[in-house]
């Protein structure tokens, strides 16, 4: 009961050769991790910048004309 069974050595030799099998398998996982996680920064980053920027100025509406009850518009006076 306390021995390992073939599935068991069968399931730790795929992990071993997933691992460490062919050429800088696992360094190349950890270069694209260590990747991932620097653009992940860097789009924090300029998130932050334009976050703190001051909004662009927009020019005000311009004034509108109002005409109260009893009043013609300033443009129908003759």
């Amino acid at each position: 009961m306390g021995g390992l069974s073939i599935w068991h050595w069968l399931i730790v030799i795929a992990v071993v050769a997933v691992l460490f099998g062919g050429k800088g398998k696992l360094s190349g996982v950890m270069g694209d991790f260590a990747k991932g996680i620097k653009a992940f920064k860097s789009g924090l980053k300029e998130e932050d910048e334009t976050a703190s920027a001051p909004p662009p100025q927009v020019a005000p509406p311009p004034p509108t004309i109002t005409a109260t009850a009893g009043e013609q518009p300033a443009h129908d006076r003759t």
